[in-house]
């Protein structure tokens, strides 16, 4: 039997062009104070952008940061569902555009920058930091809570995602998601929104998926 070796990227873009395609997520979501679990599934299409893309160009210039300190960035297109939404008309599904700029003397971390959160309609932006291991964590603070997420590939057909969610009333969340390549040229990603429009506020990763 062959072992697939983990896959290290070298910079947040390397991470994201292996993050590139479509995507099948299976989640289950731990709501802690009622020690109560939950399940969810979603499909994920996610396409990365150079860095003189418009739209990278826009969000940095919406931060009053150079476009050309950008390495680049990501749309990313979703749509899943949740177990205990209610009579199964509850469609998490949204779009977002992210840019990526790292620091000047360290490009393994640096902000993500996001034109919109999912709690707070405002932009938003993020901490990230790849690790030795060659997983990515992505800190995020919001104005009403705080997340922490670590996202790493297993193999190149496999990513994984961990994150905790603390909302400043108390009210936490613990998730774990396995996400797996969909082989396919033609994903069928029809009915989601495009960016910027309504979105699942129950989600909460900075990246959108």
């Amino acid at each position: 039997m062959t072992q697939t070796s983990q896959v290290i990227p070298a910079d947040a873009m390397e991470f994201f062009k292996q993050s590139a395609g479509t995507w099948h997520s299976q989640r289950t979501t731990h709501h802690l104070p009622f020690r109560r679990a939950e399940l969810g599934g979603s499909e994920i299409f996610v396409e990365t952008l150079p860095p003189d893309d418009p739209r990278v160009v826009d969000i940095c210039q919406m931060y009053e940061i150079d476009p050309k300190t950008a390495s680049g960035g990501a749309f990313v297109r979703w749509n899943g569902s949740m177990q205990w939404d209610r009579d199964n008309d509850e469609n998490h599904a949204g779009s977002t555009v992210f840019a990526i700029v790292p620091d000047a003397d360290n490009p393994r971390q640096g902000k993500m920058l996001r034109e919109r959160g999912y709690a707070e309609k405002v932009p938003v932006a993020g901490r990230y930091e790849l690790d030795d291991d060659g997983g990515m964590s992505l800190i995020t603070e919001y104005e009403t809570m705080s997340s922490v997420e670590r996202f790493w590939f297993p193999s190149p057909g496999v990513r994984m995602r961990t994150s905790t969610v603390k909302r400043f009333g108390g009210f936490n969340t613990a998730t774990f998601c396995t996400e797996s390549r969909v082989e396919t040229s033609n994903p069928d990603m029809s009915g989601i929104p495009e960016a910027g429009d309504e979105a699942s506020q129950t989600f909460y990763s900075l990246l959108g998926w």
